[in-house]
């Protein structure tokens, strides 16, 4: 019976000219399924809009420094970054003053926060056992959200007696010889600005290279392990894979330390001076635009003035660009090998 029902169906389908194909079926993602859906246009256009107007806004606040600034660009030109003379009386500006504070107070801050931060995130990454991690990065990560008016009082009522009684007569008594350790122990300087900049970037530095350290593969701490290394040697070869995050976040931390302004006004003594003494008082660019902006009485005052902000924006701006592009190849790389 199955036999002659074959037969039958065969011969029909031989009259008819061969089978007739399947429907084409609707596959997700082909041309022939795509529907034009208002909310996702919507959607996708109204984030891209918010993503332009930041960046707009960014280019915008330099036109306007750029535009602020215009009076004292055409008066002293480059001459600006150069120059030593801040008189507000004869309309004589220079920013040298200022900027040599701001590279001094951020690299001493760099020195003293980075082996810091390093040693911090090689425990966090290596080491320290779960238990003891997560809440012990929590803290870590904590320092960076506490407000830099908290950090520059306790600068005013702690670290500065701290220096001025402690720190610097020992400095001065043991290495006085040197030019970086001479002049008397005020407590407010360059020095009291580097030490409180160092535990404000400490959490930058420590929470960045310890997150580019976690994203070395376990594949070479295993290899280092199987080939007989210890621990410090293992620790060593995720450092070298890991160094190009950690300047990154360096170059984080340094862009904080160049743009902080409350704490370092408060504790760095705000006298427009180069001195090689780490114990005398100096000025940063943020400091001078904190203190002196609301007595700014003359157009071509407010114009220096805002010209320095000018400069601390484009260095601040490069700064975490590259820092941000640097940690963010370090990580690509290894989450995508």
């Amino acid at each position: 019976m199955a036999e002659v029902v074959l037969a039958q169906e065969s011969e029909a389908i031989a009259k008819s000219g061969g089978p007739r194909p399947p429907a084409a079926a609707s596959v997700p993602g082909t041309a022939s399924s795509r529907r034009w859906n208002v909310g996702d246009f919507v959607f996708k256009h109204l984030t891209m809009l918010f993503a332009v107007g930041v960046l707009s806004l960014v280019f915008l606040m330099g036109w306007e420094m750029y535009r602020g600034s215009s009076d004292s660009i055409a008066k002293f030109g480059w001459n600006f970054l150069s120059a030593s003379t801040w008189d507000p009386v004869r309309d004589e500006f220079g920013a040298f003053p200022f900027l040599y504070g701001t590279l001094v107070s951020s690299l001493l801050a760099l020195v003293i926060a980075l082996p810091l931060g390093l040693g911090v995130a090689v425990f966090l990454a290596e080491l320290a056992p779960s238990w003891l991690e997560r809440p012990l990065s929590f803290l870590v990560e904590l320092l960076a959200a506490i407000p830099s008016i908290v950090y520059g009082l306790w600068g005013i009522f702690v670290l500065v007696p701290w220096l001025r009684l402690e720190v610097q007569p020992w400095l001065g008594s043991h290495f006085g010889y040197l030019p970086l350790f001479q002049g008397p122990p005020y407590g407010f300087g360059m020095l009291a600005a580097g030490f409180i900049l160092s535990v404000m970037i400490l959490p930058i530095i420590a929470s960045i290279s310890r997150d580019v350290m976690l994203a070395i593969p376990n594949l070479q701490r295993e290899a280092a392990l199987a080939l007989g290394a210890t621990r410090w040697e293992t620790t060593r070869v995720v450092l070298s894979s890991a160094r190009s995050g950690i300047l990154g976040a360096t170059l984080l931390g340094l862009g904080r330390a160049v743009g902080e302004t409350m704490a370092v006004t408060m504790v760095i003594g705000n006298r427009a001076d180069i001195s090689a003494s780490l114990f005398s008082p100096a000025y940063s660019m943020a400091s001078v635009i904190a203190n002196e902006f609301a007595e700014a009485t003359t157009s071509m005052y407010t114009s220096a003035l805002i010209e320095i902000a000018l400069v601390l924006f484009v260095v601040t701006i490069f700064l975490n660009a590259l820092a941000r592009f640097i940690v963010w190849s370090v990580t690509r790389r290894y989450k995508t090998s």
